[in-house]
């Protein structure tokens, strides 16, 4: 680090700071996050070769910033996830809500299409492929799962399906083998998806707040969990609407299980924690 780097966040830059993130994800930052914002962003005032976070916003605003806040939108975002997180509700999916999509989809000659729509990782993704690929598989119906993040970084690590083997531990062993390779070398310790698993996934960079979606416009099950706890009311009201909009009529919404809808209105029936249907 240059030794004459300012690590200092002043109050004005720490408010243009939060201004922007809000803007631009409407994620919230509380007045404690100093330190979160310091960590985080270091890198990025190394990267663009400055030594205050006063400059750092000044480029921020300036014509040649708007490249520079998507990596600050990026750094910012929290990136936790893990297969079968919350696992009831991927048991609920396929004890509940497939056997009941399966003849609505043979009616209309219709894929299964399901959006995890803060994909981090890709854990969430591969998990919803694992299951539709087994439970499809005797039914013949084909499947689609769209995966989006706002974070470009993020979304290219869940691309690319490559995960410590350690990650794998909630996968059925008979699962693992089915869906993906060890590896070898120096890819010792690491375990690759399967490109069959990997080729009904799109993942697509997408912010859920923009103008248009870059998925089916009509789906069968949305996954959006753990991402509304960093917004306000009023852009949780907004994204339920939008998220709602692309239900098929008794489709289902999963939220995470510390995420409440209380006080939002949305016109969705709670059947099961974390799980809401459209009528």
């Amino acid at each position: 680090m240059n030794p004459q780097f300012d690590t200092i966040v002043s109050a004005k830059a720490y408010q243009t700071l939060v201004d922007l993130v809000y803007e631009h994800s409407r994620i919230q930052l509380g007045a404690d996050k100093h330190a979160l914002l310091t960590n985080r962003l270091r890198r990025r005032l190394e990267a663009n070769g400055l030594t205050s976070y006063d400059a750092y916003c000044d480029l921020l605003k300036s014509p040649a910033g708007q490249e520079e806040v998507s990596h600050l939108v990026d750094y910012i975002s929290t990136n936790h996830t893990r297969f079968y997180r919350e696992s009831d509700h991927f048991a609920y999916l396929v004890r509940d809500i497939l056997p009941d999509l399966v003849p609505r989809l043979q009616k209309r000659n219709a894929p299964c299409r399901i959006w995890s729509a803060a994909v981090s990782s890709g854990e969430e993704a591969y998990t919803l492929a694992i299951e539709l690929s087994e439970f499809m598989l005797a039914w013949q119906i084909p499947w689609q799962v769209y995966a989006t993040d706002i974070s470009k970084r993020i979304l290219e690590k869940a691309r690319r399906g490559i995960y410590k083997i350690e990650a794998l531990d909630p996968i059925p062993e008979e699962l693992k083998k089915r869906y993906f390779q060890k590896g070898v070398g120096r890819r010792e310790g690491y375990c690759r998806v399967k490109p069959e698993l990997g080729q009904n996934i799109i993942f697509e960079h997408a912010n859920l707040f923009q103008a248009n979606y870059p998925v089916y416009p009509v789906l069968d099950v949305i996954f959006c969990r753990n991402v509304m706890i960093y917004f306000d009311v009023a852009s949780r009201t907004q994204l339920l609407s939008r998220l709602t909009a692309h239900l098929a009529p008794g489709g289902h919404l999963f939220v995470g299980k510390a995420e409440s809808l209380f006080g939002v209105s949305h016109g969705l029936k709670m059947v099961q924690q974390g799980i809401y249907r459209k009528p």
